[in-house]
């Protein structure tokens, strides 16, 4: 019982109703507040949150509440429980954003640093702007295979006399001019020291790298440039050897063992791609292909004369790699870059002339200054090329030949002509090995010595025969 200032009884309902709409009040006000105190938070919290996308609607977080819909205001039905009520609200909003906070300060704190003072400020620069005192030391197989050889690789310059009109064809000595004023580089190449030998050193490169030159210069990794001697060269293999003072030379390349790799193992080349402006660049990619056949055209008369076996590489060779060097893993040499497919659909096909037939080569050109092959002393013409009426009418040939080479001339005493072979004969067969075209009779004929006796099956006149050819020597075939 509860009496006024008069001493009149005041009731107790009305009492009651208005503690109730006081409770009321403060639970409203409290809901309100812990509401807009996770929705600030959460408002935070997608802040520091990477996102992926981001749109135009706008959404309100509040403990979970999600995708914008507003809080569900507190009933007033049940006046009993309204006590309850604004505390319950009041600890709901407070554990609500609670959780919110400590998520979305999961969040934040997962980009940040334990302690700040270790890592330098990106968000301001009041001095000076300076470098990173932090180094990446990186050492990998990679980079110890190049530090192995690099110094080893050098740039090949071809200098020629300014009134030369350009080169006529065919071989011929290079001459020695004594006037480097009257000399110019006219184009650049890559080269590899692979051998030093009391005062001189050895440079293996390709021959199209020096062929038509006047003098020849050797640029070293640290740009010391070094007059050079064509000891010789060999345009089938597309090698040549030059010697250089070994004084500055500090550094000779290993060969490796070209047989024994395997596709797909990494493969680095290094050179001087578009010249001495770009030396010793070092591209990598992977082998690619091992014993790849690729047709080449050596006399530049637009019929393929000569398949060269390469390796096949997708690291990048450009103008001015050729004679460079193409390493294993180990930093040894397994190739002699040589040349790529450049065409507008084609991407990373280079090629390689393995080491094995490279060094087989360079040993006979130091010894020989060239290599000396056996040849038949003939001129001849693919039987495919052959019109078939001229088939028929001039060499008079069965139907079922029809694949082999035509005699076109015979060189006076030649082995050919010893051996009694005549214009025209069409030659299938060669030491047991079916002739289909030039290629695959050179091929057989590079692999013979001189003084070997082979068997050469023909047509004549329509009718097969057989010549017994004793190989001889000569520069051409």
């Amino acid at each position: 019982m509860r009496y006024d200032a008069n001493g009149n009884l005041i009731p107790e309902e009305n009492n009651q109703t208005e503690v109730e709409k006081n409770e009321f009040v403060s639970s409203e006000n409290e809901a309100k507040i812990s509401q807009e105190s996770a929705a600030n938070v959460s408002r935070e919290t997608q802040k520091e949150t990477p996102k992926r996308a981001t749109s135009n609607s706008s959404t309100t977080g509040n403990g979970g509440n999600g995708g914008g819909r507003p809080p569900k205001e507190p009933t007033t039905n049940s006046p009993r429980k309204s006590g309850g009520s604004w505390k319950s609200g009041l600890i709901g909003g407070l554990i609500g954003g609670l959780i919110i906070a400590l998520v979305g300060g999961g969040l934040a704190f997962s980009y940040l640093p334990k302690d700040n003072s270790s890592v330098p400020d990106t968000t301001t620069n009041k001095g000076n702007v300076v470098t990173s005192n932090v180094k990446a030391n990186v050492t990998t197989d990679t980079t110890k295979a190049v530090e192995q050889v690099e110094d080893a690789v050098v740039s090949v310059a071809n200098m020629q006399k300014q009134n030369q009109q350009g080169m006529l064809g065919g071989d011929y000595s290079q001459s020695k001019s004594n006037d480097s004023s009257n000399l110019e580089t006219t184009s650049e190449g890559s080269g590899v020291i692979y051998k030093k030998d009391g005062d001189t050193a050895y440079v293996v490169t390709n021959n199209h790298v020096i062929n038509g030159s006047d003098a020849v210069e050797v640029i070293l990794k640290d740009g010391t440039k070094v007059q050079a001697k064509v000891i010789g060269s060999d345009v089938w293999t597309d090698l040549a050897v030059l010697s250089i003072p070994s004084e500055k030379v500090k550094t000779v390349a290993t060969f490796g063992d070209s047989d024994s790799i395997k596709v797909g193992e990494p493969a680095i080349a290094i050179g001087s791609p578009l010249g001495t402006n770009f030396a010793t660049s070092v591209t990598q990619g992977i082998i690619s292909a091992k014993n790849r056949t690729v047709a080449m055209d050596i006399n530049e008369d637009g019929v393929e004369d000569w398949d060269m076996t390469a390796i096949q590489t997708d690291a990048a060779i450009n103008p001015g790699n050729s004679g460079g060097a193409l390493i294993n893993i180990a930093g040894q040499v397994i190739g002699i870059n040589s040349m790529k497919i450049s065409q507008d659909t084609v991407e990373g096909m280079g090629f390689a002339i393995p080491s094995n037939d490279v060094v087989k080569i360079i040993s006979e050109l130091e010894k020989n200054g060239e290599i000396v092959r056996p040849v038949l002393g003939v001129s001849l013409r693919d039987l495919s090329q052959i019109s078939a009426q001229q088939q028929e009418r001039v060499l008079k040939l069965p139907e079922k030949v029809t694949e082999g080479v035509v005699i076109t001339d015979v060189q006076t005493n030649s082995a050919a002509e010893k051996a009694g072979l005549k214009q025209y004969d069409t030659i299938v067969e060669i030491n047991g090995t079916p002739v289909t075209d030039n290629v695959s009779l050179r091929k057989v004929i590079y692999n013979l010595k001189v003084g070997d006796k082979v068997d050469v099956k023909y047509y004549r006149d329509g009718k097969e025969a057989t010549a017994n050819v004793t190989m001889e020597a000569s520069k051409s075939l």
